[in-house]
Parts: structure tokens; C-alpha cells; sequence
């Protein structure tokens, strides 16, 4: 049950040509690849940019906006998040590719917009077969893997503000830098990025052996949220993480991955509490062992549970092993 009024019925008075679905106290949890957390205290999924920017243009300055995507790399607080979420579904997941430029919708994963790529002859976005996410989220963050990130292929984006404005927007614009992009205050709805010819069998090669390497190196197949902190300057997460002993840790029903050290994995019957509670604990350890302080890469959002599960304080030993010299 949640613990937000009911939002819906003055949001749709104010809002008499809206299209798309909105709905009170939706689950959240199916959205984040944790599988945890609260519900959203209203959840809005547009059909279109001209309906998401319908619907910002009349949606009150003081209801709080947030959105989401694949939710590969989020973790949902288990008190619900509030205002209003939304969720770039469907409609925004287009792909079209134009001699070497491929224009893709904020919502598409990243893979498909790889694959897309790379079927066409355009190298260069194979990189993106190693994020487990949205467009809209390399966008935001500057998604990067294997060698490349989103600010090398980018050339627009396009998004609409708080005020329902449609704004588009070059490299320079976005402030791209580590795993940060400048904007904010708007929702991207597509971009367009631009690679280079090759060859589509070497392509789908390259894309093949980053999903191999994601296999052997990564927990692809757990309820996971992908690299849970940001490399520091000069270093890796996971190698810090390693050495201060926190691989294998465990917290409640949430553990510090064995195969992969910056992967929290979230195990049948965990909380939010506990994933955040172990990330918080992995910082602490790192911080006292290396003198380095972690931020995390994974966006929390919302607010936490009023009632916090015991098994939050329970702290399971780290096993320490050895990394056999991967990069993870």
C-alpha cells in the first residue's frame, strides 16, 4: 500500500487532451532489473513527444519529475518514489539508419541500436552491445563500455523541458564528460549518432565477443543493476572494492557479487534497504582500506521504507578471490 495521496484525478483535470496512460500507485519494481522497491505515486507513459510534452507543459512546478527507462542501472528505494515517473516505453524505441548516421529513440535499448548498426555497415556503436540500458540513459550518463562511450559517436538529441518546450541539442550543449552529461530539467526523446563504414559480419563479430566477455566476467543472468560505482581517477571499482575485502559480502538478502566485485546482486526476498545498506558498507570498507571514496553509479531514487527489514544489519564476511586479472 502506498503511503502517496492519489495525484491522478487533478493531473488528468488538468490535462484534458492527454493521450497517454497514467496510472496512481503503480509498482515500480518490475521496472528495475533489482526487482525491489516502492511504488511511484503516479506513473505516466506518453505516447508520443507532442503528448509528453502535453502533459510537462500543465503538470504543476511543484510535483516532483522523474524518469525511467530499462531500469538496468537504478535502484527504487522501498518507500515509493514521489510525483510523478515517467516511463519512455514503445513509441520511443525507434531506429532508423541513414548512410553512417543512425537516429534512435530515447526509449530503444542499446543493443538493438548496436545491432541496428552494425547490420547497416556503420561501425563504431558496438560499444554499445556492453550497456544494458535505454539511449536515454547513455545520454544522461555517458553510457561507455569496451573502449567507447556515447559522446564519440553523438552528433544531436532531442528532448522536451519541464515547460513542455521541444529543445534540441549539439555536443557541446550536452558537457559530456566521465559518466555526465550537463543537461538537466529535460526528458531526451531520440538522438542521432554517427559511425563510420565497415564491414557487418566484423561488426557482428566485435558485438559477439563483447557478449561473450559479459558472460564469463559479469552476473548477466541475476538481479543485478550493473556497475554499482564509478571508476575514481587513475583507478577501477572493482579492484578497490577486491582489496578491501568485500567480495562475496552480504547484506540482509543483497551480496557483493563473487564473479564481478562492482555488481550487487539482489537474492529472492532482498529490499532496496539491503542493496543500498551493502553499497553504503562497500564504500565504507573501501574508504578506510584504500583512503578512496566510491560514488555510486547506480541512480537511487525515491524515498525509504518507514520500516526497515532487520535482516538490513546483517553483515555477512567478504570472500576474498582472485580476479584472474580481468577487467570487470
Amino acid at each position: 500500500m502506498s503511503g502517496f495521496p492519489d495525484i491522478t484525478p487533478d493531473l488528468r483535470a488538468r490535462m484534458p487532451g492527454l493521450v497517454g496512460e497514467l496510472t496512481a500507485h503503480a509498482p515500480l519494481a518490475p521496472f528495475s532489473w533489482f526487482r525491489v522497491g516502492g511504488p511511484a505515486q503516479a506513473l505516466f507513459r506518453p505516447v508520443d513527444e507532442a503528448d509528453l510534452a502535453r502533459f510537462l507543459a500543465a503538470l504543476p512546478d511543484d510535483v516532483p519529475l522523474t524518469v525511467i527507462g530499462l531500469g538496468s542501472n537504478l535502484l527504487v528505494r522501498d518507500g515509493g518514489v514521489e510525483g510523478v515517473v515517467v516511463h519512455l516505453g514503445k513509441p520511443f524505441q525507434d531506429i532508423a539508419v541513414d548512410g553512417l548516421r543512425v537516429r534512435a529513440g530515447a526509449g530503444a535499448a542499446d543493443v538493438k541500436v548496436a545491432r541496428a548498426a552494425a547490420e547497416a555497415g556503420v561501425a563504431g556503436l558496438a560499444f554499445l552491445r556492453g550497456i544494458p540500458g535505454t539511449i536515454g540513459g547513455a545520454l544522461r550518463m555517458n553510457g561507455g563500455a569496451y573502449g567507447g562511450e556515447t559522446a564519440d559517436v553523438f552528433v544531436s538529441a532531442r528532448g522536451v523541458d519541464r515547460t513542455g518546450a521541444v529543445r534540441t541539442f549539439d555536443k557541446a550543449a550536452m558537457g559530456f564528460a566521465y559518466r555526465h552529461c550537463a543537461v538537466t530539467d529535460v526528458i531526451f526523446t531520440e538522438a542521432v549518432f554517427e559511425g563510420r563504414a565497415g564491414d557487418p559480419e566484423t561488426i557482428l563479430a566485435e558485438m559477439n565477443a563483447i557478449t561473450e566477455q559479459r558472460s564469463a566476467t559479469q552476473p548477466v543472468n541475476t538481479r543485478t543493476g550493473g556497475s554499482t560505482f564509478k571508476n575514481p581517477p587513475g583507478a577501477r571499482a572493482w579492484e578497490l572494492v577486491d582489496r578491501a575485502g568485500c567480495r562475496g559480502l552480504r547484506i540482509g538478502s543483497a551480496q557483493v557479487s563473487e564473479l564481478h566485485c562492482n555488481f550487487l546482486v539482489a537474492h529472492p526476498g532482498a529490499t532496496a534497504a539491503d542493496v543500498e545498506t551493502l553499497g553504503e558498507e562497500v564504500r565504507r570498507r573501501v574508504r578506510e582500506a584504500t583512503g578512496v571514496t566510491l560514488d555510486w553509479e547506480i541512480k537511487r531514487i525515491g524515498r525509504p521504507s518507514t520500516v526497515e527489514r532487520s535482516a538490513a544489519g546483517d553483515v555477512g564476511p567478504g570472500r576474498a578471490a582472485s580476479n584472474g586479472g580481468t577487467e570487470r
